[in-house]
């Protein structure tokens, strides 16, 4: 039967009553509304009007610092992609990694079963020199308990951390001992390394990784060069790969020990700010000595100025994937409530005049450009990353260089793909092989304590498939299933990295990089290119 439609309605009823409702509302608004004006009309002050009316009028209560604080970020953040606003709170997170310290204890720690285990006493802090020892189990602080409450990362620091001087009562269970042990520890300044490891990796080749460009970094470089030239080193590899960068200065001074006097390191150039060439100045320690760089698209800022100075003197050779791009200078300016702004003011130029900056913008996803590069095939494949010829540079020895954003290298390597498998991945995100390996290391440390050094240790030990297995077990403890095909695919690589990360929680970086450099690509190009 045909429906019949309601007498006095028709298809456009809804429609007029939505019209009615939304005119309805806005003639109730405006008949509640009284225009206000601002009266100063100065643009200068348009920001500061603003914020008071919001201040003063908004429906709700707002803080005034924190609305000046968002458009702060927000105005530099639309300059570029480095120019930012850091809040006080922010700004020693920022600069500790820096300024090459911080104030604490001086311990390395890793949370195990909801309590807090000293992985290692860092070298000259005050925790080494009062006798703790790695897998001391701090349970006490100030007389309170932190064990089994669910303590975090951040809820340690918070305890531990304070200004030197200032003293923090630990209590430790050690394994083997019964007794609870006391502590009382004295705060004082603890070295943040810029050099991670500086080893010999063969009889005339030296390894030194750089992680960062700190104020201590130059001093680190010279020692480790130094110590590495005691040990009959001829050829050097610098691995700057995942350095971000930091101090200008620090790059400046490490380029200098590689290039001979008067040779041009880097320029700086801006609208407000006049060219300034900054120069190779008195005799290097590493001029004589032959350099590969290595570097990958997480190498920022200082790292690629460095691998630029070297590159474009001929001074050395870049080895492994385009950098990440990142040619701004950045001014840092300190705000009267402890804030600070970062401005830039300049661009970087390498010796030949290319710019480091890549492009940044509407519609560049700037950040994270690691999948962009992967999808259109550039970890793959240095083809992939076509160059203009108003990008193609010349050095002195007829080398040609790219500009356009990133240090080109010399020689490409490809991304490693083999032993990848989502189940790697899955554990690797999860933290699960280092979280087995600590686990290990604290159930073993005195038979591994045996072991002469790291190198003995890479020599003589071996991850049996029984220890593999009990680390798959391990991981399906943790949530991660069992994936066949992943494990068979990963096999060889998660024995190493089990047993470099093994090495680690003992002898400290020196130990992991002489194992873990057995499954790097890059560093087996490097070692090649001086064969």
């Amino acid at each position: 039967m045909n429906q019949r439609q309601h007498p006095g309605r028709s298809a456009y009823t809804p429609i007029l009553l939505a019209v009615m409702l939304i005119a309805g509302i806005y003639i109730g608004a405006k008949l509640n509304y009284t225009p206000s004006i601002i009266a100063d009309a100065d643009p200068d002050n348009k920001i500061n009007q603003i914020i008071g009316y919001i201040e003063k009028e908004y429906v709700d209560v707002v803080d005034k610092n924190d609305l000046i604080n968002a458009t702060i970020h927000t105005m530099l953040q639309e300059l570029d992609p480095h120019s930012y606003y850091i809040s006080a709170e922010e700004l020693r997170q920022y600069t500790e990694p820096l300024e090459g310290n911080f104030d604490g204890i001086g311990v390395e720690f890793m949370i195990q079963q909801d309590t807090v285990v000293v992985v290692n006493p860092i070298a000259g802090g005050p925790s080494e020199e009062l006798g703790v020892k790695a897998g001391d189990r701090i349970v006490l602080v100030n007389g309170e308990s932190i064990a089994g409450i669910g303590i975090t990362n951040s809820d340690v620091m918070d305890k531990l951390r304070g200004e030197s001087g200032t003293s923090v009562e630990v209590g430790m269970l050690r394994p083997g001992k019964e007794d609870l042990i006391d502590f009382k520890i004295t705060r004082g300044k603890i070295p943040i390394h810029s050099v991670d490891v500086a080893i010999m990796v063969s009889d005339k080749v030296g390894f030194i990784k750089v992680a960062r460009f700190a104020k201590t970094t130059h001093e680190e470089f010279v020692e480790a060069a130094l110590m590495l030239r005691e040990q009959g080193m001829e050829k050097l590899i610098v691995d700057l790969r995942g350095n971000g960068g930091g101090f200008l200065d620090a790059a400046i001074r490490m380029c200098d020990e590689f290039l001979e006097d008067g040779r041009m390191i880097v320029y700086t150039e801006g609208k407000a700010s006049p060219k300034r060439t900054f120069n190779a100045t008195e005799r290097g320690l590493l001029e004589e000595v032959e350099t590969v760089v290595l570097i990958n698209q997480g190498s920022a800022s200082a790292s690629e100025i460095v691998a630029g100075a070297l590159q474009d003197n001929d001074r050395g050779t870049i080895i492994g994937r385009r950098s990440f791009g990142k040619g701004l200078v950045q001014e840092h300016v300190d705000l009267p409530d402890s804030s600070a702004m970062r401005l830039t003011i300049a661009r970087y130029y390498t010796p030949t005049g290319r710019s480091i900056q890549k492009p940044y913008g509407d519609g560049i996803d700037y950040h994270n450009d690691y999948f962009d590069r992967l999808e259109n095939g550039e970890l793959e494949s240095a083809d992939s990353v076509q160059f203009p010829d108003s990008l193609k540079y010349t050095t002195a020895a007829g080398k040609t260089v790219y500009g356009g954003g990133g240090i080109m290298p010399d020689v490409f390597v490809p991304i490693d793909t083999v032993g990848a498998s989502f189940y790697l991945s899955e554990l690797n995100y999860a933290g699960i092989i280092n979280e087995f390996a600590f686990s290990y290391v604290d159930q073993h440390r005195d038979q591994l304590n045996r072991y002469n050094n790291g190198i003995d240790f890479k020599q003589r030990f071996v991850v049996s498939n029984l220890l593999f297995e009990e680390l798959i077990a391990f991981a399906e403890g943790k949530g991660i299933e069992r994936d066949p095909y992943g494990i068979k695919t990963s096999e060889l690589v998660i024995k190493l990295r089990l047993k470099a990360l093994i090495a680690r929680n003992i002898w400290n970086n020196e130990g992991y990089f002489h194992i873990i450099l057995d499954d790097d690509i890059v560093f087996d190009r490097a070692m090649k290119h001086f064969e």
